[in-house]
């Protein structure tokens, strides 16, 4: 017999965004229920941020072998055991899955369902098990999933996406990765230092998520000289060919067009909202060009409704920190409904795990020069940085961008070694609205990278005309700062 569920708070979705909705509802209602249609466990935990950095991991020790000649030392570049490799990434990727899944565990087994959702109308949910949920607020939480353009079906068995790669027994000997966001850019490269011949094919010369022309030429060229990066490849053929997949293409327009053969065809061109599998259109709720309910990144309420949407599902900023935010928030909201208040987002952070790390933190370029915000621009090399040439690791450029009237740093766009540490401190920097002058007056350590920033930010000082020039290599950086 059909069940009929009549909840305060249906959740739709036990990832990071519908756990963390699920926790924050919890303190307002105990009338609840938590729909997960496939398997419990969150997309970086399976097949997202944590294994492809336990693929990153290896592929820069054996990369960095690769140096021992040029520090004076002798030894040998490691072979790659594929099978035990990937061995440790599929059990340490488990280890991690099985940490969420003990937490989904302890919720209460009648705020949890397994089974599959669909919108009736606003307040109600057909379930694939045949019962019915009746829910007064409705938090969709459902995530995405890989973007797979139709032009790679030609591709056959040998099509894959990133979620595949962690499922592997062994290295392939060949791929092709299409996609130069964050995602093929990471897997791209880690793969090519385990000896995998890798060619990346990207579009219009985009690299990762940065927006500056400068520091895109600079990641561009400087990932292209270690593999072979086609930055806006003209594709004229994809097909299966015997067990391979042979793409025909043009690099660029005075190259010659040629044909190379893969094992796989990888697609990293992006995710897509789950949200079309939830029949969203028997709603009322007002859809994008993306078929994607309009929402306040806020407070996560689509338009003044009863419904909110977190997480990857919004095609807003997939990332596991802004997830499990939006999370938290669209729960608080949805469990005080009506009485729904917005609350200020955390400065933006976004960073590429590629060596040189990339990173994009608070406004970027893209942003400012659209925004028509008046803003300066201060740089700085890593290529002559103390510490970074004496660990030999000096490839890299900052730039910063600075409040030209009120001195404010407002972002920065970066590649170069140990930035992820750099773009944590700058996005601290901005979420306290700190002046460049003031966050000058921090102690900076020598011999470290992090001098590398205050000689950035010293040139962003001087060219909003808040300071003078930046002395060259000043005796009180240290020598080589």
């Amino acid at each position: 017999m059909k069940r009929v569920y009549s909840v305060d708070v249906a959740i739709i979705g036990a990832g990071t965004a519908g756990m963390g909705a699920y926790r924050e509802a919890l303190k307002y209602t105990d009338n609840i229920l938590l729909i997960e249609g496939e398997q419990f466990g969150t997309t970086c935990a399976r097949v997202g941020c944590m294994p492809s950095k336990l693929l990153i991991a290896p592929a820069e020790a054996r990369h960095n072998a690769e140096k021992f000649s040029a520090f004076g030392l002798l030894g040998h570049v490691p072979k790659v055991d594929g099978k035990a490799l990937l061995q440790r990434v599929r059990d340490e990727r488990d280890r991690f899955v099985g940490f969420v899944k003990e937490a989904v565990d302890g919720f209460r087994d009648e705020h949890r369902i397994m089974a599959k959702a669909t919108f009736i109308d606003d307040n109600t949910l057909a379930l694939s098990n045949g019962d019915q949920v009746k829910a007064k607020r409705i938090i969709i939480a459902v995530g995405s999933r890989p973007n797979v353009p139709k032009m790679f079906d030609a591709a056959g068995d040998r099509l894959i996406t990133n979620d595949d790669v962690f499922y592997w027994n062994d290295l392939p000997k060949s791929i092709a990765v299409f996609g130069a966001g964050v995602i093929g850019l990471e897997l791209g490269q880690a793969l090519h230092r385990l000896g995998v011949r890798v060619h990346i094919f990207g579009r219009d010369n985009i690299t990762g998520p940065l927006t500056d022309p400068k520091v895109s030429q600079y990641a561009y060229s400087t990932i292209g000289k270690e593999l072979p990066f086609h930055g806006n490849a003209k594709i004229s053929r994809i097909e299966k060919h015997n067990e391979q997949v042979a793409i025909t293409f043009q690099s660029h327009a005075e190259s010659e067009i040629v044909t190379e053969h893969f094992d796989y065809l990888l697609a990293a061109t992006g995710r897509r909202s789950n949200i079309d599998k939830l029949d969203i259109e028997n709603t009322t709720l007002t859809l994008d060009h993306l078929g994607i309910p309009v929402f306040d990144r806020l407070s996560m309420q689509c338009g003044d409704s009863h419904i909110f949407l977190a997480g990857d599902v919004n095609n807003d900023i997939p990332l596991l920190h802004e997830a499990a935010d939006e999370g938290r928030l669209a729960g608080e909201n949805a469990g005080r409904f009506p009485n729904v208040f917005k609350r200020a987002r955390k400065t933006s952070l976004g960073i590429a795990f590629t060596s040189p790390q990339i990173a994009v933190v608070g406004k970027s370029f893209n942003e400012l020069t659209s925004q028509s915000v008046p803003f300066s621009i201060g740089e700085v090399s890593f290529e002559d940085q103390g510490r970074s040439r004496v660990m030999l690791v000096n490839k890299g450029l900052m730039r910063l961008y600075g409040n030209s009237e009120s001195g404010e740093l407002l972002g920065a766009e970066m590649i170069g070694p140990e930035h992820e540490h750099l773009a944590h401190l700058l996005a601290w920097c901005i979420q306290l609205r700190m002046s460049v002058a003031d966050i000058l007056q921090m102690p900076f350590y020598h011999p470290v990278i992090e001098e590398g920033l205050r000689s950035g930010l010293r040139d962003l000082l001087q060219q909003m005309g808040m300071g003078p020039q930046p002395p060259l290599h000043c005796i009180d950086c240290g020598p080589g700062a």
